[in-house]
C-alpha cells in the first residue's frame, strides 16, 4: 500500500494546478542552465582556494637510482633534456666500466615577500568568482521571466478557447432555430448553410486555440522538466486589474549590470597582476640531500652494491633573488591589451545601461497602453453582447438577415477574448517592468494575493 501511495503521489501533484509562483520555483530547481551556473560558482571558488595555495611554502622531494658508466670530460655543456649531467674528474681513458648511483633530496622553497603578486591573483579569482555568481543571478532572473511569460501564454490560450467555446454553445443553440424557420418557409435555405459554416469556423478557432494551449504547455513543461499531459496552471488574480504601480529600480542593481560591472573589476584585477609581474622574485631556500656511487676518487670503483645507497650527505639554506630583464616589453604590451580589455568591458556595462532604461520605458509604455485598452473592453464587450442579443431578436423577428447575426456573433467572440486579453495584457506588462527592474519579488507577491 506504501509503494501504491508513494506511486500516486506525482500524479496527484501533476493534476494540481500550478500557481505561477510555484512554477517559478520549479523551473528553479529543474532547469538545466541553472545547474551550469552553479557549477561555474563552484569552479569559481574552488579557483579562489587555489590562488590562496600560493602562499603555502613549496617541497619537492627526489628519489633516483642508476647503473652508469663513469667516465667525465672537461668543460661546459648548455642546458638541454638530452645529455645527462656527470659529477667528478674526467678519467684518463674512457672505459665500459659502470657502477651503481643513487639520489635523495628534499627541497622547501618559500617566497617571503612578493610586492602584492599574489594577493593580486587571488582578486583575480574572487572577482571570477564574484562574476559567476552574478551570472547564476542573472540567469535566475532569465528562467523566471521565461516561466512566467509560458505561464500566461497558457492563460491566454486558454481564455481564447473559453471565449471560441461559448460562442460554439451560442450557434448550436441558435442552428436548430434557423433549422426550423428554413424548414416552415420562413428562411432561406442559405441561412441554414451560414449558420453551419460559422459552426465550422467557430470549431477551427477551437482547434487552433487548443493547439496554442499545447505548444505553449511544451514550452513550460519544458522548464519544468514536466510532461505537458496534465499540466495545469491557475488563474488566480490575472484576470483582475493588478492594484498599484512598481517603483523604479536602479538599473546598476539589475543582474545583467552587476555580472556586466564585475566582468570590468575582473579585468581591473587582471591587470593589477601584470603591473606587480616585473617585480623580482624572492625565495627562500632549503635543501638536504645525499648521494651514493660506487666510482672512487682514485678511479677505482666498489664492490657490486657499492652506490646503492647514499654515502654523501649535504644541507644547505640560502636565499635566492631572480629578475626576467627582458619580460617588461612582453608585459607593457599585455598590460595594453589588457587596458583595452578594460574599457571594452566598460563600455558594455555603459551601453546595457542604456538598454536597460529603454527596455523599462518600453515596459512602462505598454503597461499605459495595456491598462487604458483594459478599460475599454469591458464597455465593448458589453456593447457586442447587447449587439448580439439585438441581432437574434430581430432574426427571430425576420427583421434581419443570417449575415447580421453571424457578424454579431463573432463580434462578441473576439470581444470576450479582447476582454480577458486586454487584463492579461496588463499582467504581462507588469511582468516586462519588473524584469527591466531585475526582480519578479513584487510583480510574484502581488500574483499570489488572495
Amino acid at each position: 500500500m506504501r509503494l501504491l501511495f508513494a506511486a500516486m503521489l506525482p500524479m496527484v501533484a501533476m493534476a494540481q494546478p500550478l500557481t505561477i509562483s510555484q512554477a517559478v520555483k520549479q523551473a528553479m530547481d529543474q532547469y538545466p542552465s541553472l545547474r551550469i551556473n552553479e557549477e561555474q560558482v563552484k569552479a569559481a571558488a574552488s579557483g579562489v582556494q587555489l590562488a590562496r595555495l600560493a602562499y603555502l611554502p613549496k617541497a619537492d622531494a627526489i628519489v633516483q637510482v642508476n647503473r652508469a658508466t663513469r667516465n667525465n670530460v672537461y668543460g661546459m655543456l648548455l642546458q638541454q633534456q638530452v645529455i645527462s649531467p656527470i659529477s667528478g674528474p674526467p678519467l684518463e681513458a674512457n672505459a665500459g666500466t659502470n657502477v651503481w648511483g643513487t639520489a635523495t633530496g628534499f627541497l622547501v622553497a618559500w617566497e617571503p615577500f612578493d610586492f602584492g603578486f599574489r594577493r593580486a591573483s587571488v582578486n583575480v579569482r574572487e572577482a571570477a568568482q564574484r562574476r559567476a555568481e552574478a551570472g547564476l543571478k542573472r540567469t535566475r532572473l532569465e528562467v523566471a521571466a521565461m516561466t512566467a511569460d509560458a505561464y500566461l501564454t497558457i492563460l491566454a490560450a486558454e481564455k481564447t478557447l473559453e471565449s471560441a467555446k461559448a460562442g460554439r454553445a451560442r450557434i448550436a443553440a441558435i442552428e436548430p432555430v434557423v433549422a426550423s424557420l428554413v424548414e416552415s418557409g420562413l428562411r432561406p435555405g442559405v441561412d441554414l448553410s451560414r449558420t453551419q459554416a460559422e459552426k465550422a469556423a467557430i470549431e477551427n478557432q477551437i482547434i487552433q486555440a487548443e493547439a496554442a494551449i499545447e505548444i505553449a504547455k511544451t514550452s513550460l513543461g519544458q522548464l519544468l522538466n514536466q510532461p505537458p499531459a496534465g499540466l495545469g496552471v491557475a488563474t488566480q488574480q490575472f484576470f483582475d486589474l493588478p492594484s498599484g504601480k512598481a517603483a523604479d529600480a536602479e538599473l546598476k542593481n539589475h543582474p545583467a549590470a552587476v555580472e556586466q560591472g564585475l566582468a570590468r573589476e575582473e579585468s581591473d584585477a587582471r591587470l593589477k597582476v601584470l603591473e606587480r609581474s616585473f617585480y623580482p622574485k624572492f625565495n627562500t631556500q632549503a635543501n638536504l640531500y645525499a648521494r651514493g656511487t660506487g666510482a672512487r676518487a682514485d678511479f677505482t670503483t666498489g664492490g657490486f652494491a657499492s652506490g646503492l645507497g647514499p654515502n654523501i650527505y649535504n644541507w644547505g639554506v640560502g636565499f635566492t633573488v631572480t629578475y626576467s630583464l627582458m619580460d617588461l616589453p612582453g608585459i607593457r604590451v599585455r598590460k595594453e591589451i589588457e587596458g583595452a580589455q578594460g574599457r571594452t568591458e566598460q563600455a558594455r556595462y555603459d551601453l546595457l545601461l542604456r538598454e536597460l532604461e529603454a527596455q523599462r520605458r518600453n515596459a512602462q509604455v505598454q503597461l499605459e497602453m495595456s491598462r487604458k485598452l483594459s478599460v475599454n473592453t469591458p464597455v465593448q464587450l458589453k456593447a457586442a453582447r447587447d449587439a448580439r442579443q439585438q441581432a437574434e431578436a430581430r432574426y427571430r423577428a425576420g427583421l434581419t438577415s443570417i449575415t447580421d447575426l453571424a457578424d454579431a456573433e463573432r463580434a462578441l467572440i473576439a470581444a470576450e477574448a479582447d476582454d480577458g486579453l486586454a487584463k492579461l495584457g496588463v499582467w504581462r506588462s507588469q511582468l516586462k517592468v519588473a524584469v527591466s527592474n531585475g526582480d519578479l519579488t513584487d510583480f510574484l507577491a502581488q500574483a499570489e494575493k488572495p
